[in-house]
């Protein structure tokens, strides 16, 4: 198969115009230049090649790219894979589509958590198929709402993912954590890279920048320290000549 069309890059400018007031939200506190646009080629229930695009941060792009290129060869079924720009960043209309996708800054449904989404740093999977399920005050919550006849994982139905599907299993050779597989509510389409990973990542970037604005600090006092010995030498210079 051809993979020549998937691809990495820094948010264009008429994606990231899309993106405004949408998954790119005002209060958004992910820098632009921590995410990263890709393409992908998948498999549809078509059987056909389609391109998709995602928005993801930067510290798993690549690994989303490998990711989507072993399913691609693999010939694994994804209906769509779109920008949630497309619905208005509405994950419950992005997920009744069954459109898979990545970055939105959102929170956590019932919920004043920021989701993984919000970061960039987690992806959802045929997502109709897939359905989020958890107990709110009681009541059974199914997202999306049109998901209700695939919240019985003892049946088996197509794009169903579980820990025998070739999607759990990429994604878990990438270190990332299904939903699936958590007690407080089942997210069956929802991958995610784990607390620690990112804690770990964090400090990893965290030691970078400082690094970086200890090289910028050095080069500052360098040029400052230069520019004074220039300037005294000048200066005694002038006082030796007019004296």
């Amino acid at each position: 198969m051809n993979t020549q069309p998937f691809t990495i890059s820094p948010i264009p400018d008429d994606i990231f115009a899309k993106m405004q007031g949408k998954s790119f939200k005002d209060n958004c506190t992910v820098p632009r230049e921590d995410l990263r646009y890709l393409k992908v080629l998948h498999v549809g229930f078509d059987g056909k090649t389609h391109t998709g695009e995602l928005v993801v941060n930067r510290l798993i792009a690549d690994d989303v790219l490998d990711i989507f290129k072993q399913l691609y060869e693999a010939g694994y079924e994804i209906e769509k894979i779109r920008l949630i720009d497309e619905y208005d960043a509405d994950d419950e209309k992005s997920m009744s589509d069954n459109n898979s996708s990545a970055f939105n800054f959102r929170y956590i449904s019932y919920s004043t958590k920021l989701s993984k989404h919000a970061l960039g740093l987690a992806v959802d999977i045929n997502t109709l198929y897939n359905p989020y399920v958890k107990n709110v005050d009681g009541r059974r919550n199914v997202e999306p709402a049109n998901a209700e006849k695939y919240t019985d994982r003892s049946i088996e139905f197509p794009h169903k993912i579980d820990h025998d599907d070739l999607c759990y299993k990429v994604f878990a050779e990438h270190g990332f954590e299904w939903g699936g597989d958590w007690e407080h509510a089942k997210d069956y389409q929802h991958f995610e890279m784990p607390d620690e990973w990112i804690e770990k990542s964090s400090c990893g970037k965290m030691r970078y920048n400082i690094k970086v604005r200890a090289e910028k600090c050095n080069a500052t006092q360098k040029f400052v320290h230069k520019s004074a010995v220039k300037y005294i030498f000048t200066s005694i210079k002038m006082l030796t000549i007019s004296s």
